[in-house]
């Protein structure tokens, strides 16, 4: 990276991991076109955050710099700190009548943890919840909760796959305070 890059970044708080394009492209389309324009950070020109003032996010989570990504956050959504989300996946917090479909029908929010990973084209259901350590598997489909954390879901409906070791997790969450 040169010197006038870094420089660059530095002065306008971007992250290193994403290109100046990138940056571009975003303020083409969210300060131009005004889409997604009431976010607060960066994200993809392809990605769809409906309510984000009802998004609550941690430090170092970036929701929406995937492509594709979908968050409806009608009923709220809550995300902890460096939670990421992959290309596609879709965070529902409300859903329709089911015989008027322009009543939206209210739900609990979505209550994510920290240090989640959501894998591509995978779906999280109004009303759920996961907890810290969290790994979504790509193409799951979160219909249930799973506050306990520190594991591995996966299929339609998710289940859990894996147990993550749970002292690990918590010495990495250390690491990064």
């Amino acid at each position: 990276m040169s010197i006038l890059t870094g420089s660059i970044r530095k002065m306008f708080g971007l992250r290193p991991e994403l290109s100046i394009g990138f940056y571009c492209i975003d303020f083409i389309f969210r300060r131009i076109l005004r889409q997604n324009a009431k976010v607060k950070w960066a994200l993809h020109h392809t990605a769809t955050i409906r309510c984000p003032q009802n998004l609550k996010v941690g430090k170092g989570s970036f929701p929406g710099d995937s492509p594709g990504v979908y968050i409806d956050a009608t009923n709220r959504v809550t995300m902890g700190n460096y939670t990421n989300l992959g290309p596609n996946v879709g965070l529902i917090s409300s859903g329709h009548d089911f015989i008027n479909n322009e009543k939206i029908v209210v739900a609990a929010p979505l209550q994510i943890g920290s240090f989640c990973w959501f894998g591509m084209g995978s779906i999280m259901l109004p009303g759920k919840t996961i907890g810290d350590f969290t790994i979504v598997a790509a193409g799951a489909v979160i219909s249930k909760d799973f506050p306990e954390g520190y594991c591995v879901i996966a299929g339609n409906p998710a289940t859990i796959i894996k147990q993550l070791n749970k002292a690990d997790c918590e010495a990495f969450a250390k690491s990064k305070i």
